[in-house]
């Protein structure tokens, strides 16, 4: 990027829909960062790289469990602007969202339009590939799972709701010796605007990705209780090791679903068919996991969210559960 001076691109680590991910070093100080690069040059394109950006100013450098970004920088044409939450209210900042939300027809259309993150960079690659190459381990688990749920109330405090949580969407770090979760790829969440309890917005765009989505996303009608869908997804996957084969990347994933025949159909689209349909937790093995946790389950996955867990009640259920936990021996 045209920080060059900055920056040096080492190789592409990662490539989705809407951007590319890079490992990077800085130049000054020879420390490693991950720099995502996303188009902005239609408006839908630059509306989701907006959508990140703003969460993730918005909560810069605040728990330890979301990915952490150094620096936004908007590339036009071959002009680089650094972009931090100082120019927040400036007419520069307002600029930059003006010019990328009307997209190409404001500039030269033979000139490249990108949002740059910087972001910290995390050594573990994402938690699919990390367990996946990992035996089943209990404590880890568990260890997972608190992270997680912290990261998510924490995000619902500060009014920030996900809508795109899976597997692949969490890094892990070993920058502290024990692997350490971090909660990524904003480029689907919503920052709700005013106060008030997170879990009373009310959202219609159905979004993320299909065996992670809870039944009311599937109907456009939700609230931000369906990422504690997601999360009961991810912990389930997780515990049991259960996977499925994505269709277009042939890549295992951890996740949940159901069966019908040889067909996979995710979990929420089955439970608003039926909404009466009644999981089977564990699905594998009844000593893979405590009756605390299985409760817990299915409260995450209720079908109905008035009857499901919201991120804060998840994060105090979490601690409790006897799951990966020592067991204390008793003297004999």
């Amino acid at each position: 990027m045209a920080a060059e001076a900055k920056y040096s691109i080492i190789r592409e680590v990662g490539r989705g829909n809407y951007g590319v991910v890079y490992e990077a070093i800085v130049n000054k100080t020879r420390s490693k960062v991950a720099v995502k690069r996303m188009q902005c040059n239609v408006p839908e394109n630059a509306e989701l790289a907006l959508q990140e950006f703003w969460a993730l100013q918005s909560i810069q450098r605040q728990h330890e469990n979301v990915i952490q970004l150094e620096e936004c920088v908007l590339q036009n044409g071959q002009a680089f602007q650094p972009i931090s939450h100082h120019y927040r209210k400036s007419d520069s900042h307002l600029l930059l969202i003006e010019t990328c939300l009307k997209g190409r027809r404001c500039m030269d259309p033979k000139s490249a339009c990108f949002l740059w993150f910087v972001m910290e960079f995390c050594d573990g690659g994402n938690m699919n590939e990390y367990l996946l190459s990992r035996s089943p381990d209990a404590q880890l688990n568990n260890s997972f799972m608190q992270q997680l749920s912290s990261a998510v109330a924490f995000l619902h405090r500060n009014q920030i709701v996900h809508r795109d949580l899976k597997a692949d969407n969490i890094l892990i770090s070993h920058k502290r010796g024990s692997p350490i979760v971090k909660v990524a790829d904003f480029g689907l969440s919503k920052v709700c605007r005013g106060k008030g309890n997170v879990n009373q917005h009310r959202f219609s765009s159905a979004c993320g990705s299909n065996f992670y989505m809870a039944p009311e996303v599937w109907e456009g009608h939700y609230t931000a209780k369906a990422d504690v869908f997601a999360l009961g997804i991810i912990f389930w996957a997780m515990v049991e090791r259960i996977t499925f084969r994505d269709g277009d990347t042939e890549k295992e994933l951890l996740g949940t679903y159901i069966c019908q025949g040889k067909e996979l159909i995710p979990l929420g689209e089955a439970l608003l068919e039926n909404p009466n349909l009644k999981l089977q937790i564990p699905l594998k093995n009844k000593k893979s996991m405590p009756d605390d946790l299985c409760k817990l389950l299915h409260d995450m996955l209720a079908f109905n969210p008035k009857k499901r867990l919201d991120a804060f009640q998840l994060e105090v259920r979490i601690r409790q559960i006897s799951y990966g936990k020592k067991c204390q021996r008793s003297p004999s």
